[in-house]
């Protein structure tokens, strides 16, 4: 397909760099919606897309991804891919590409915001100056400056994080299920149950797997020091909220402040359903962490560039869910694309049926990933339709395509 007819789909208003980086590359037919889809709509949508972008609300489900299979990748303008289902999308030969060095300083600052605004009590202050009162007193609030920051995951936020709280003079300590090398003069914490124990704020930076589903409840919450503070700026599913909600109300947790939560509202006009609503020491925001001027337009050119190094050349560098393959480009050449199962003898047979019609390869990579393997090759033009027509019917072929 040429590149002026593919089909490319936006939603949730991703940033208009990510439009304009697309057409200046030669993809004329982009189309960008201001919000998330789901049901209908979003199947009918994605019949009229080769390619998809999504943040965080649009769910590409099992169900759906099976409505659409022509679609030739997915972009998620986000760090998190847990909205969509990676296994049938790899399943499909579909990459998905996602943004995860982008907004990473932004949520950093989110999170140092609201340690500063918990541990100086803003929120109750701010509020009672509204209302007409003057609370000008040292009860409650505390400085940045030595105190203990537990940071649970410590990856692209959460090493910047670290950096970041370091110089406003905290201690930082981390945990981490992978040894990860420290920052600055961060420690590792032996485990959980040691991070939580000392730290004066816990901040989670971990993604959303069956292992961190709930991984802070009454336990872990009565585990930390009386007193201290617990951000979430990560998976709504890893706080259950119930837990959080009586350990502040008896005391034990001084404040919180979350950007995620299990179940999140639609749309801007629906409201939160939490029992922290009302709560004076508790901050709560609206999945922002990402949401800066500066890390959407950031988000935008990445998930867009790797959109057009794969459709223009098959490039899979940064896809989450696919075998990461980059072949450069050769004069008087097409490119072939060829996704399929990985069994054993695909390659054999492909190398068996080009030496049958006499079609050189000019050049060759192949790597695998789970269940999918993934071939490029590059072909005199003169021989890539007869090459194309031999690799759809190779067994074990999921899609194949051709770049002139």
């Amino acid at each position: 397909m040429p590149h002026q007819d593919t089909r490319i789909l936006l939603l949730e208003g991703v940033h208009q760099n990510a439009v304009t980086t697309l057409k200046q590359a030669g993809f004329a037919r982009v189309e960008l919606l201001s919000g998330a889809l789901e049901g209908n709509a979003l199947a009918d949508a994605l019949q009229r897309a080769d390619v998809v972008g999504i943040r965080s609300r649009t769910q590409l489900s099992d169900a759906v991804l099976q409505t659409a299979p022509h679609l030739q990748a997915i972009g998620c303008f986000c760090i998190g891919t847990n909205q969509v289902a990676l296994d049938r999308a790899q399943a499909l030969g579909i990459p998905v590409f996602n943004a995860p060095y982008s907004n990473t300083r932004s949520v950093a600052e989110l999170v140092i915001a609201e340690i500063i605004c918990l541990l100086r009590g803003l929120m109750r202050r701010n509020q009672a100056v509204h209302e007409g009162r003057w609370p000008k007193d040292a009860h409650g609030a505390c400085e940045a400056r030595g105190k203990t920051l537990g940071i649970i995951g410590y990856g692209n936020i959460g090493a910047q994080l670290s950096i970041l709280a370091e110089n406003l003079g905290m201690r930082v300590i981390f945990y981490d299920i992978q040894s990860r090398l420290p920052l600055g003069n961060a420690e590792a914490a032996p485990s959980l149950d040691a991070l939580l124990a000392q730290a004066d704020i816990v901040s989670l930076h971990v993604p959303e797997s069956p292992a961190t589903r709930e991984l802070i409840s009454a336990r872990e919450l009565y585990q930390m020091k009386k007193g201290a503070m617990l951000v979430n700026a990560a998976r709504g599913q890893c706080v259950v909220i119930d837990d959080l909600c009586e350990a502040l109300q008896s005391g034990h947790i001084a404040g919180a402040a979350l950007d995620v939560f299990p179940q999140e509202p639609k749309s801007a006009d629906e409201a939160l359903e939490s029992p922290l609503r009302g709560m004076e020491n508790v901050i709560l925001t609206p999945h922002i962490g990402g949401s800066t001027i500066e890390a959407q337009a950031n988000i935008g050119l990445e998930v867009a560039g790797r959109f057009i190094q794969y459709l223009k050349n098959g490039t899979t560098i940064g896809a989450v869910n696919f075998p990461e393959v980059s072949l450069p480009l050769r004069d008087n050449t097409h490119r072939l694309l060829h996704i399929h199962e990985n069994r054993p003898g695909v390659l054999s047979a492909v190398n068996r049926l080009f030496a049958e019609h006499n079609i050189n390869i000019a050049a060759q990579t192949l790597s695998t990933k789970d269940s999918v393997g993934y071939l490029v090759m590059d072909v005199a033009r003169s021989d890539s339709e007869v090459a194309l027509e031999q690799l759809q019917g190779v067994d074990g072929t999921i899609r194949s395509r051709r770049i002139y």
